[in-house]
Order: C-alpha cells, then sequence, then structure tokens
C-alpha cells in the first residue's frame, strides 16, 4: 500500500511541477523571488547593493559585512591592478554625482605579497579595463592614488612611500568633485588631511563606487578589513565654488616610463610654493616659498634654506649652472628694490648682481655656463634678453609685440625655446637662434602654451597647456603637463593637474632625461573640514 502511494506521488510531480513552475513565471513570482534575493543581499552588505570579481581571476573572491562591528572583510584574487587591465574582488554600489568615500583599512594577516592592494575605488564600469581612480593601501606601506584616465589606457598614480605598513596612514578618504579626484589621510585616529595627490578624471553619468582588495599574485588569495566606512555626497561641483578654499602646494616627480607612470610625492604642505630644479647629482630638488630658497631630498623629508645673504622676496625664477657649482636667483636686496639676478654659490654664499635693471627674472643658463636667458615685462607685454653672467650690457633677443616668455637653452646651445603670442596670435611654443635669429613656431593648436623646457638628452620638450579660453600665466587652473617628441614633433599628455604658475616655471628634469618634477596644488574646501 505505502509503495502504490509513492509512486502515485512521484507521477503527480513529474506531472504538474513544469506546470506550476510556469505557473508562478506568469504572476511574476520568480522575479519576486530575486528580488527578496537581492534585498537580502543588499543587506548583507551594508551600504553597498552587490559584490563580484573584475576581470580574470584564479581564485573567486568573497566579501562579508558585520553589522555589529561595522566591518567589511573581502578577500579578493587578481593578478594586478595596474597597466591597463585589473583582476581584483569589487563590494559596490552605483552612485552618480559628487561624493567621498572613508574607511579605515587594515590587512588582518601579515606577509603575502608586498603589493596586495585594499583600495578605495570610483569606477565607471565593471569592465577589467573601465576609467577609474581609486586610494589604495598596498600591503608594503606604499599608498597612492591610481587612475585610469581612458579606457585600456595604462594606469598613472600619485605615490606617498612608507617604509613599512606599520608607518602607513590607517584611513583613506577619495573625494570626487566633478572630474577632480583627491585623497586624504589619517593616521591612527587624527583628522583627514590632504596627501597631496589629485589628479582629473572623466566620467559619464552614473558609476560604481566601493571597496576593492587584490592580492597581487594570480596564484593566492589576500584578506583586507574596512571598517568606519562612509559614502557623503558633497554639494560643490567646483573647486572655484568653495567659500573658503585653503591652497595646498606638492613637489612631486614623475617618470616619463608609459607602463610606470607614476608620481611620486616629496613634499606637500598648505600653503604656496613653486618652481621645482633638479639638482645635478639627481639627489635633491631646489623651489621658492615664502620668499626663500630651498631644498628637499628628491625621495622626501623636510625642506631647508640655503643662505642666500640679504636677498628677499625671491620667486620662481632660479636655476643651476650647468656644472652645479652657482645657482641664478631672482630676487630683491636692501637698496635694489625689485626682481634682480643674482649668482650665488649652489650651496649657499654671497650673491652678485647681474642685471643691474630691475624687472628682470631669471630664466637658464647657456650650456657652456656664460650666459643667462632673462625676461623684462614691458606694457602689453614682455620681451626675452641675455646677459653675461659675469653682467654688463644686455642684449634684447626678441622685439615682437606681445608676450615672449619662459626662455629655454636647447642643450647643445643652438635654440632658444620660448612660448609667445607675439602679433596678437594665441600663446604657442616657439623656438630661435640663440642669437635671438630665425623664429619658428613649434607648436600650433587650440590651447595656449607655456614654459617650454628640454630634456638634458634633447629629445623630449615638456610644456603646460592651458584650455583656450584662459589668458595670461595664472596660477589654479586645470592644466595639462605635454610631452612633445622632438624628432618627430609628436604630443602626448604626461599628467592633468590644478595648476599653471609655479608648476613648471623654470628647467625641471632629472639629469637623467628619465624624470621630470612639478608642482601641482589643491584647494580644499576649508568650511567643510
Amino acid at each position: 500500500m505505502s509503495g502504490d502511494w509513492l509512486w502515485r506521488k512521484f507521477t503527480f510531480v513529474k506531472k504538474w511541477l513544469p506546470k506550476l513552475f510556469l505557473v508562478c513565471c506568469s504572476l511574476d513570482l520568480c522575479a519576486y523571488c530575486n528580488l527578496l534575493l537581492a534585498q537580502s543581499g543588499r543587506e548583507s552588505l551594508g551600504i553597498f547593493e552587490g559584490h563580484s570579481d573584475v576581470g580574470a581571476v584564479l581564485h573567486p573572491g568573497s566579501a562579508t559585512y558585520d553589522a555589529a562591528q561595522g566591518t567589511y572583510t573581502i578577500t579578493g584574487s587578481g593578478e594586478n591592478m595596474w597597466l591597463a587591465k585589473d583582476a581584483f574582488q569589487f563590494v559596490w554600489k552605483k552612485a552618480a554625482g559628487d561624493l567621498s568615500l572613508a574607511a579605515d583599512i587594515r590587512f588582518p594577516h601579515p606577509g603575502g605579497n608586498p603589493h596586495r592592494k585594499a583600495a578605495l575605488l570610483i569606477r565607471q564600469s565593471l569592465d577589467t579595463n573601465a576609467v577609474y581612480a581609486d586610494a589604495v593601501l598596498h600591503g608594503v606601506g606604499l599608498t597612492a592614488l591610481q587612475f585610469r584616465p581612458e579606457i585600456d589606457a595604462a594606469t598613472a598614480g600619485v605615490e606617498l612611500n612608507f617604509d613599512k605598513i606599520t608607518d602607513a596612514p590607517t584611513r583613506l578618504r577619495i573625494e570626487k568633485r566633478g572630474d577632480h579626484f583627491t585623497m586624504f589621510l589619517g593616521f591612527h585616529g587624527e583628522t583627514l588631511h590632504p596627501a597631496g595627490a589629485t589628479t582629473r578624471v572623466h566620467l559619464n553619468g552614473s558609476f560604481y563606487i566601493g571597496l576593492g582588495v587584490c592580492s597581487h599574485d594570480k596564484d593566492a588569495s589576500e584578506t583586507a578589513v574596512f571598517s568606519n566606512v562612509v559614502v557623503e555626497p558633497l554639494s560643490s561641483t567646483t573647486v572655484a565654488a568653495f567659500a573658503k578654499p585653503d591652497l595646498y602646494s606638492t613637489l612631486q616627480t614623475i617618470s616619463l616610463d608609459p607602463n610606470a607612470r607614476r608620481a611620486v610625492v616629496a613634499y606637500t604642505a598648505q600653503g604656496h610654493f613653486e618652481a621645482p630644479n633638479w639638482t645635478r647629482d639627481g639627489k635633491s630638488l631646489i623651489f621658492d616659498q615664502g620668499g626663500r630658497i630651498m631644498t628637499v631630498p628628491v625621495e622626501g623629508g623636510m625642506p631647508q634654506a640655503i643662505n642666500i645673504g640679504a636677498a628677499t622676496g625671491c620667486n620662481g625664477s632660479h636655476g643651476l649652472s650647468p656644472d652645479g657649482n652657482w645657482m641664478a636667483v631672482s630676487c630683491n636686496t636692501p637698496g635694489a628694490p625689485g626682481s634682480r639676478v643674482y649668482v650665488v654659490p649652489s650651496r649657499g654664499g654671497e650673491l652678485r648682481m647681474v642685471t643691474q635693471n630691475p624687472s628682470s627674472y631669471f630664466h637658464s643658463w647657456s650650456p657652456d655656463g656664460k650666459t643667462i636667458a632673462f625676461t623684462r615685462p614691458h606694457p602689453g607685454g614682455g620681451d626675452i634678453w641675455s646677459i653675461s653672467v659675469d653682467g654688463g650690457a644686455e642684449t634684447r633677443l626678441t622685439t615682437s609685440t606681445g608676450m615672449s616668455d619662459d626662455p629655454d637653452y636647447s642643450p647643445d646651445g643652438r635654440y632658444i625655446y620660448f612660448n609667445s603670442d607675439r602679433d596678437g596670435g594665441s600663446m604657442q611654443i616657439w623656438r630661435m637662434r640663440a642669437d635671438g635669429s630665425q623664429p619658428e613656431q613649434i607648436t600650433s593648436d587650440e590651447r595656449n602654451n607655456w614654459t617650454p623646457h628640454v630634456s638634458p638628452d634633447g629629445k623630449w620638450m615638456v610644456f603646460l597647456s592651458y584650455d583656450k579660453g584662459v589668458t595670461g600665466h595664472p596660477a589654479n587652473k586645470d592644466i595639462s603637463l605635454r610631452l612633445m617628441s622632438l624628432s618627430d614633433r609628436k604630443i602626448t599628455d604626461l599628467v592633468n593637474l590644478l595648476g599653471g604658475s609655479g608648476t613648471i616655471n623654470v628647467p625641471s628634469w632629472a639629469p637623467d632625461s628619465r624624470s621630470l618634477a612639478y608642482v601641482s596644488y589643491e584647494l580644499v574646501d576649508a568650511s567643510a573640514k
């Protein structure tokens, strides 16, 4: 009897279960069940909506949320988050507009790959090659703002080097305002402050925001814990709209290698400083801050003032002689007001005046160290001049109407590169013979181009570009540092930043022509701190 009953039950289920399934689907009960599951997934991930592996990973990632502790424990695999493709575990939500994401970050397990990564991400899509920016902590302690400005482009980054994880920041914040992305740091409970890392990346419409973990080893998985996670909307869409902006300046160096396009922070501080030079031994950078000439190690540290005697009000027009023994500065001195060009031993010492006339601004040494090129403004513009390093008669090299500025000798001494809007044109890069003859226009595009500097090996020229609507050489504008190959005059963008006057006023190439120094700026909303 019991066996017959079981057979009839089996026949009934076999006959009617498929039909029941169709009825449920016609009543959208399946969609309702999926909605309940999705809702349950969102609740299990706190403020986030989902999680997934991005890119190719050998070991599927996982994510859990502890509501009682307010922590996200994320395990991810993946070869890297760099170059043109990423592979990692991503906990995310969809978002739009301007916002920030902050979290305390730690790796609970010692060891592992030194460059395992835990990141706060703002990403256009879940594609492996998507446009994105992130604030990322490496297992070794290195901290960076990384970004891919275009689909399939190589990732670039602004790095802060910490020797070990115990010295690294414990809290990170990434902030999106329009196309501006900024990273903030906090150490062991202190208030977040700007890290000196900022960039411009454009995202279209909605995007993904969340937490990511990459093992930096395709054969392994790594875990990171994120706590006190906060996503906040930001009211202002542009830095120019801040009611009380605080200015921060950051001295950085950047590699020209397109596959290792890393900018490394040497020094950052609230206030204004500008115009880096690279010392001939490649170990230090020189810049001006508060009217003084300062030096700081390339790898970072606290700046020290160079002794320039009685000079005051020194500006962003300074540079080292070809042999590195002397430095030209543009300063005031007692009894000689107004910017004049002086030379002083590069390690500091007694000043010697070169230009007797005021309103003189150094820009470049000739390769033989015998001549200095400088500029002097005049009503409606300015001109380029040269003078012996021993002083004496001045030679006027440009006489066109408008502004000719920022002269820089080529390494062979044959040319002087400069920018000019001569005869009513837009600001473009030119060059002329060292005696001022045979002017030749080098760039001709829709942007306003300033401050050309040729690399020591003569292969490259760097310059900065404003949008076509920007006039003059103002500070704190959206600019691009652009790189021209002098062999074929092909131009590529090196980095996008907030800058302008002060960024690369004077030659700032590394002696080996592989890196460049520059100053970027940040406007931080003081009222919101």
